[in-house]
């Protein structure tokens, strides 16, 4: 595992680049001071770039965000989210699983996320009682969006209902401008133990990696991804053979400590070929 300051000595090897949204381009609120210097350097020498991103909604709403951001289309080749995916597997049914789901979700999460389920054969359920499913985006914050415990009580009324959940995103948390916040991962994992049945998309799932793969339009091989969580990002990209470079000031604040980096990603069973201190050239 090579330390090094920046992407630039990396570049060179590949043709294509994956980059995780939040934690390496932005902060949720804001962008990261070098991130979009970074990127234009890649376009400069002819890089294809595609987003990926655990964000519990479509493709591009996430896009209008980089735009808002400061991060034009121009920039990039394609964005691919964990949402973008959950909607596509409810609209296709091609998977088994989601094909015996049924039509009535009970919808945990903050309402700004409810434009998932737009465009789809599904009715939203008041209570989990009247569902056939739980459609997990996330924490609300009007209840709270730093602990899991105040959400229990729902979680209990969908395992009384024998609900299936779909998470639409599987982090457990995220930074978001200095702050940890619950993610959709934690609320299914707390599912799960509590007896329940989840299916999630996005990374670390391999079935992500296909339509990013396809947009970038290059053999894993001459691809580079680029995360800052070893569980999601660094896991993904190496369960699809992808090189990974991990960015330690992220979600495991790791800036400045190589050693206990490589020990971390040792515990892990992974092996990103670099690290680097921020997204930056």
């Amino acid at each position: 595992m090579r330390h090094l300051d920046g992407l630039a000595p990396l570049a060179g090897h590949y043709d294509g680049f994956i980059l995780d949204l939040w934690g390496v381009v932005h902060d949720g609120v804001k962008l990261y001071p070098k991130a979009r210097q970074t990127i234009v350097r890649l376009r400069e020498r002819g890089k294809r770039i595609v987003m990926l991103s655990n964000a519990p909604r479509r493709a591009a709403m996430a896009a209008a965000g980089l735009t808002r951001l400061g991060i034009e289309p121009e920039l990039y080749d394609g964005v691919m989210t964990s949402g973008e995916s959950v909607w596509q597997a409810l609209l296709t049914r091609d998977d088994p699983w989601f094909a015996g789901l049924g039509r009535r979700a009970f919808f945990m999460g903050p309402g700004r996320d409810l434009p998932l389920l737009e465009g789809l054969d599904i009715e939203v359920a008041v209570t989990p009682a009247e569902a056939d499913f739980v459609l997990n985006v996330g924490a609300d914050e009007a209840i709270t969006d730093r602990e899991v415990g105040p959400h229990i009580p729902a979680l209990e009324a969908c395992l009384a209902a024998r609900l299936p959940m779909v998470c639409a995103n599987p982090d457990i948390i995220i930074v978001r401008d200095g702050q940890q916040i619950l993610c959709a991962g934690a609320l299914a994992q707390t599912y799960a133990e509590m007896g329940g049945e989840f299916r999630q998309r996005g990374k670390p799932d391999a079935a992500v990696y296909g339509p990013t793969l396809a947009m970038l339009d290059l053999p894993p091989g001459r691809v580079l991804a680029v995360g800052d969580a070893l569980r999601t990002d660094i896991a993904g990209a190496s369960g699809v053979g992808i090189d990974a470079c991990w960015v330690l000031d992220g979600i495991h604040d790791l800036l400045g400590k190589p050693a206990e980096a490589e020990a971390e990603a040792a515990a892990a069973g992974l092996a990103p070929i670099a690290t680097i201190p921020n997204f930056a050239w």
